[in-house]
Order: C-alpha cells, then structure tokens, then sequence
C-alpha cells in the first residue's frame, strides 16, 4: 500500500508504517492541482492543514482507503464525503491533549498573575509591584465547554486548585468524574467565573461565544480558547471586554488566522485583532497549545498505533 505526506510530521509515522510494509512517499511543496494529479497513486494520505481535503479532493481517486491527520480536529476534511467512499479518519486527538491541557492551565495562570506585562515593564527599567498583583485560580468556577480529550486533559491539570470545575458536553450527557461534575450549559453560565472552550470546530460551535451567550453569564467572567479560533466571535468577545461584562481573555486561536492571518501586523490589521494587541486583559499565543516538543512525536505514534489496529499488522 502506497502513502502520502503532503505535510511535515514527526518522522517516526513513517519509521512504523514502513516497518508495516507501506511505501511512503513525499510531496511537500506541490500545490493542490499537482496534488490532485498524483493522489490516485496512493491508498493512504497523511497531513496536517496544508490543503482542504473537499468534495472534489476525495472525488480525484478511488483508490484512497485511509486519511491520517496530525492533529486532533478533521473540520479541514469532508468527512461526510470520505464516510460515502469508505474511507478511514484517523486523528490524533490523544497525541496533543496533555499539551493542550497544560497549555490553556498557563495562560490563565499568566493572566490571572499578568506575567506577561509584569515582564515587559521590568525589561523596560519599570518595576511596579501593586499594579502588578495578581489574583488566585483557587476557589473560581471553572466552566468546560466540550468534554472530550482536550476538556478532560485541561480538568486534570486543575486538580489541586480547590477550583470547582462544571462540564458541559453537546454529545453526551453522563461526564462527570475524579476532576469534573457534569452540568447543563445554563448552570455553567449562572456559576462560571471562567469559560474555557474545547469544542470541535463545526456548524453547531461556529461562534459558540456570542452576544447572546455573553449575556446570559451571570456574573462578569475570563474566556479561554484552545480550540478553533471561530468558536469565538471576536465582534461580541472585543464588545464583552469593553463593557467588563468579560474581565479577561486568554486565545490561543483567532477567527482571523484563516483569512487574513498573514497580513494581520500590516496597516489593514482588524479594529477588533488591534484591540485585542493592545488590551492588557488579553493573553495571545500562535495557535501552538496542542504544539509541544513531545506532542509532535506522540502526534506520530496515535496514528501509526491506529493504522496498525485498523489493518491488524
């Protein structure tokens, strides 16, 4: 069987799979159309997000058994056109949610501490310790939207914080366990001092946080997003800061970064992504939560764990 890498992953993916029998080969660089043109060599493919795998993309071959994507979400894939040709979605949602979990816990420790201007202030010669006191994650409320592998991961790493963590899940309804108390979204939204999201990216999360659910907090609250960058609407999440209605935000991802990302730091940057640069409220960081020196190898070895149970090698 014959594999695919049109993106760049940890080479240890490769290692097993050759060790398996497959042929793996490479094309890095090649654009869609080149892509396009060479996929109905190959029974299986490996990427990341370099191009949408669409309608058209599946409709290129009928030979393509398996999809492994390096990563956790498959919003870049039509998945219900790869289900129609048979063909196997493999993520790797267990490889990158340790990452994450730890990932989401700093920035809200660093928020909640403001390190990051604490530390700009002193390399500039400023030292100001009362502008500078933090305050304590121990005793908050802690809101978990979407309880799979990232929102467990997260909950874990809050373990001994004497916070109390309530999750909410679309898809099911039985989460509690040792680090969460199951809970409906509108108690969340009552009791929560801090929202953080963990969604998958589709129709049902696309601007999960909105004006509408802004408004049904209960009480003024921090965000936190590790998940997709347009679970967040950044017109309603810009208008919650400025009304203090939200107190802080910690965003690993932006609604931008699709469309306009790298083109942000120019002189058309958006009001909304400018206000967010500037207000000391807000934690940035570019999308790498679930992007640790040790996610990028266990990345690899979940798929190739998959691979190996799906065809019993």
């Amino acid at each position: 069987m014959k594999v695919l890498f049109i993106d760049n992953v940890h080479p240890i993916l490769e290692e097993r799979l050759l060790n398996m029998g497959f042929k793996c080969e490479h094309d890095y660089t090649s654009n869609r159309e080149t892509i396009l043109d060479k996929l109905p060599n190959y029974e299986g493919l490996v990427i990341r997000s370099r191009i949408t795998v669409d309608k058209e993309f599946l409709g290129a071959t009928n030979k393509l058994k398996f999809i492994a994507r390096s990563g956790a979400g498959v919003e870049n894939i039509d998945c219900k056109e790869a289900k129609k040709r048979n063909i196997h979605l493999i993520s790797a949602p267990e490889g990158n949610r340790q990452a994450v979990g730890e990932h989401t816990l700093g920035m809200i420790l660093s928020l909640f501490n403001k390190l990051s201007l604490g530390d700009k202030e002193i390399r500039f010669g400023k030292w100001s310790r009362e502008a500078n006191r933090g305050i304590e994650l121990s005793g908050k409320t802690i809101g978990i939207i979407g309880y799979g592998n990232m929102g467990k991961a997260f909950a874990k790493c809050l373990a001994g914080f004497d916070c109390e963590v309530l999750a909410y899940s679309k898809s099911t309804t039985n989460i509690s366990d040792d680090y969460v108390r199951g809970s409906s979204l509108e108690n969340i939204q009552n009791k929560a001092d801090i929202i953080s999201f963990h969604t998958p990216y589709n129709e049902s999360t696309h601007h999960y946080l909105n004006e509408n659910f802004i408004e049904k907090m209960g009480r003024p609250f921090y965000v936190i997003n590790t998940a997709r960058g347009k679970v967040v609407h950044t017109d309603a999440l810009v208008k919650g800061l400025k009304s203090k209605k939200i107190l802080g935000a910690c965003l690993d991802v932006l609604e931008y970064e699709k469309t306009c990302f790298e083109n942000m730091f120019d002189n058309d940057m958006p009001d909304n992504f400018q206000y967010l640069v500037s207000s000391p409220k807000v934690l940035l960081s570019p999308h790498v939560a679930g992007w640790t020196i040790e996610s990028y190898k266990k990345l690899s070895s979940v798929l190739a764990d998959k691979i190996e149970a799906l065809y019993n090698l």
